[in-house]
């Protein structure tokens, strides 16, 4: 049997039928819906008519300039919104396996407790949360007689979260081995607060830094269009002749280049 045959068998063993996988999210691809598209296609076109406006003054360059806004750029944005559903993900996840963890120490089954923890996270997070909506799958999933085991490896391996798919691993080898479940879940489940504790901890700590780029890459567009308003006709001359067009090029590619320098800076991973 081929790798994606056995694939399909497995993901037939946890689903009823093709609606069911058709609402399967994988969480390792971000698809841009109409609205992600209106509203980064909004960003995009409002950045090319600044750019334009401040570096050329020309509304032939907005226009050459007005499909890299409304469609490369909505699609150069699908990575940070991929990461940030990630983050949110793992997050969810995060309280989701402590609040099992809870109903373990209480002396649930791990089925059950997986069953009791969804009520308490629609509370948190809402019903529409993606970590309900993949526990209530699970849940589906118990009630159907499926093996949890199962079921957690399908959300892991949709999920494209190291530390979810860690977590489905340990859980899969304490049920077969027998072991004291309660302390191989406490554990993970410690580990996983840890690590996404560290990375909050992070973020927080350069919260700062990024708010100064922000800052920073604003400044140049806000110099120059001050100085165009104050003094007339002081930069006429970087509009009009070949020469000045291709100095605010220039600056505008290195603009470009130390923003995305500092993005990958700030890119701390853990």
């Amino acid at each position: 049997m081929g790798a994606a045959e056995a694939k399909k068998k497995s993901r037939g063993e946890l689903l009823t039928g093709s609606a069911e996988e058709k609402d399967l999210v994988n969480y390792g691809e971000y698809r841009l819906t109409a609205g992600d598209f209106l509203r980064q296609g909004a960003t995009g076109m409002a950045l090319c008519a600044l750019v334009s406006y401040t570096f050329y003054k020309s509304i032939i360059i907005f226009l050459l300039m007005l499909p890299i806004g409304c469609i490369v750029f909505p699609l150069s944005r699908r990575e940070y919104l991929r990461k940030k559903r990630l983050w949110e993900l793992t997050v969810e996840f995060r309280e989701a396996i402590w609040i099992v963890n809870g109903y373990l120490s209480a002396g649930y089954s791990a089925e059950n407790a997986f069953i009791s923890t969804v009520s308490e996270l629609k509370d948190m997070y809402g019903s529409e949360a993606m970590i309900v909506r993949e526990f209530m799958r699970i849940v589906k999933g118990i009630r159907l007689n499926r093996p949890l085991v199962y079921l957690l490896n399908d959300f892991a391996v949709r999920s494209a979260v190291e530390d979810i798919r860690n977590f489905a691993e340990v859980f899969g080898i304490a049920k077969k081995s027998g072991g004291n479940m309660k302390e191989i879940i406490e554990n993970t489940t410690n580990i996983i607060r840890d690590k996404t504790a560290v990375t909050e901890e992070i973020k927080n700590m350069t919260a700062a830094k990024r708010y100064e780029q922000s800052i920073m890459n604003l400044l140049p567009f806000a110099l120059i269009i001050y100085m165009d308003m104050t003094t007339d006709g002081f930069l006429d001359i970087m509009y009009e002749s070949m020469a000045g067009r291709l100095i605010m090029t220039l600056c505008l590619i290195m603009i470009c280049a130390s923003y995305i320098l500092s993005q990958k800076i700030l890119d701390i991973k853990v």
